[in-house]
């Protein structure tokens, strides 16, 4: 007798779908799949979902490992040439070139020999500040407009293309040592370009996690894949400290050659949208299974600046596919919803709250970004490597922030309260590193990591779960085309606070008077959430006097 062949579920399906507008990867898997392993079934949308979450983990993890080296290389394009062992020829009889050969040359008088032009300048702090501030400024001001584009092209596309230019531009900075080339100018130019191709990576990785997961745990899936920002920090520091003290160039080269074949990659395999995959329907009854396990509980919401509506992809009819020109127009069918605009953003409730606290956020943390190991060497009796390999204790610090910042969102449905918590017990702790971080390497990093941690908790809630919120907000009746839009003017607002940390780091004279700057932006960015904050305790204290009551 014949088994009655049991047709596939959405959920467990064959790998040998064909996929018609997927990307050239995915579709090679498939027909690989089909020929090989033609009774293979696996979990579709667990399988994308997994793919989601790992490719724009690398992606960027990459963004981040190439934006880390300029800080490493600081300590070594200026230092104190009085502790720098002397090249061979000043030490070996005739390696100067000179008549005696037993002879060593006359040992350089000039303080500034071992420095790298045109850092060998006394305003070099001044110097590396219009470096950052290059990056920083071109990043902030660009990332308006990449959220406006990434909502209108193929995101797989703007990813590729602009982790390809980033890694250029890396690796540009690095060539500058291989051809002896010390024009500031060009160094500048390459900051910005590469500054300006970098603000293609928030707004495309976090619409892309967000079109595929729903709101169940959503604070702690996002603190987790968060976790990103502080490993390409790490890989990027390590990778630096390397070659920083043999050939700088290479802490530049390497980490842009990484960049772009991950931007490759990217181009191969990642699947911006469920409705590529026809995975659409199977997402939403997901995340439909999700909650209704969850009945029972009691169901908690932001306040009126985050609500929860249904996760919704782009309509199908606007399909974008390996024929779509990049910045061709794709309105080829009516659409559901037109892509929300700039001003149109700012009126969602609490867009404009939270992107002032991530300006005053994001400026303390990018200060240690781009000043931690140069303070480190300076403070200390480390060298150059031991000082980048410190540092990165402070980005391990910021990835279990990240994740306690999303667990303890995801707990309280209060993610306003759980950054002004977090930024309460940083500020006091920014003072106390800078009194005792000195006075030993044990008491360093036990400091650095608990100031990581207080740091980029908020910093990493706000730019994840939160705009995620914000840009699926009740008020926008469904319209999903805002989530780039969103994300990109809060990212973009904070990045302004980025590019005036550091600016200003290298401006004020003295390490204390930069502490209390960090201090201070601390505590203003705990004040713009305080009517968010009060408003969440209201809610909840409202919620437990009705339970009270029910009970």
């Amino acid at each position: 007798m014949q088994r009655a062949r049991v047709p596939s579920t959405g959920r467990q399906q064959r790998m040998s779908s064909t996929y018609p507008s997927a990307p050239i990867g995915v579709r090679l898997i498939s027909y690989l799949s089909a020929k090989l392993c033609p009774r293979l079934q696996v979990n579709r949308v667990l399988w994308f979902k997994c793919s989601v979450l790992g490719l724009t983990y690398l992606a960027y993890t990459c963004y981040h490992m190439t934006r880390k080296p300029i800080s490493v290389v600081k300590s070594v394009l200026h230092r104190n040439c009085s502790t720098v062992t002397l090249p061979p020829e000043f030490v070996t009889p005739g390696g100067g070139g000179g008549s005696d050969p037993t002879v060593p040359p006359p040992l350089p008088t000039d303080g500034t020999w071992c420095d790298y032009a045109p850092f060998d300048q006394p305003d070099f702090n001044s110097l590396f500040g219009a470096l950052d501030s290059a990056f920083l400024f071109s990043y902030a001001i660009a990332m308006f407009f990449a959220g406006f584009i990434a909502e209108r092209v193929s995101l797989r596309y703007f990813l590729a293309l602009g982790m390809a230019f980033s890694g250029l531009f890396c690796y540009l900075f690095g060539m500058a040592k291989v051809y002896d080339i010390h024009a500031l100018w060009y160094f500048v130019a390459v900051q910005a370009l590469a500054g300006m191709f970098q603000t293609t990576g928030w707004p495309g990785v976090v619409t892309i996690v967000g079109r595929w997961f729903g709101k169940s745990k959503r604070g702690l899936i996002f603190g987790i894949w968060n976790s990103h920002t502080s490993i390409g920090n790490v890989l990027g520091t390590l990778i630096a400290a390397h070659y920083v003290e043999r050939d700088w160039s290479m802490s530049f080269v390497v980490p842009g050659f990484v960049m772009g074949l991950c931007g490759f990659l990217m181009f191969l395999f990642v699947v911006e949208r469920p409705e590529i995959v026809d995975c659409q329907e199977k997402v939403a009854d997901y995340a439909q299974q999700q909650r209704g396990s969850s009945a029972g509980s009691s169901v908690r919401r932001m306040d009126d600046s985050v609500s929860d509506v249904e996760d919704s992809g782009v309509s199908a009819e606007q399909e974008i596919n390996e024929r779509t020109p990049i910045l061709g127009s794709i309105n080829r069918a009516p659409p559901q919803h037109d892509a929300i605009g700039f001003f149109g953003a700012l009126r969602i409730p609490g867009v404009i709250e939270f992107s002032l606290s991530l300006f005053f956020s994001k400026l303390v943390s990018y200060t240690f970004l781009f000043w931690l190991p140069f303070y480190i060497q300076h403070s200390t009796s480390m060298g150059a490597k031991l000082s980048a390999d410190v540092s990165t204790v402070f980005d391990i610090g910021g990835i279990i922030g990240a994740i306690a910042a999303g667990m303890l969102s995801d707990a309280s449905a209060m993610p306003a309260t759980t950054c002004t918590g977090m930024l309460a017990i940083a500020a006091p702790l920014l003072l106390i590193y800078r009194c005792w971080g000195s006075v030993s390497l044990s008491v360093n990093i036990l400091l650095l990591f608990v100031v990581g941690l207080m740091v980029n908790g908020p910093y990493a809630l706000i730019t994840t779960s939160v705009s995620a919120e914000l840009g699926q907000h009740s008020s926008l009746n469904g319209n999903s085309k805002a989530l780039a839009t969103v994300t990109a003017i809060i990212d973009g607002t904070g990045s302004i606070g980025a590019a005036i940390g550091p600016l200003l780091a290298g401006m004020v004279s003295g390490w204390n008077n930069v502490f209390y700057m960090l201090v201070i932006s601390d505590v203003l960015a705990l004040a713009m959430l305080l009517r968010i904050s009060s408003k969440e305790c209201s809610r909840r204290n409202i919620n437990r006097r009705y339970n009270v009551r029910i009970e």
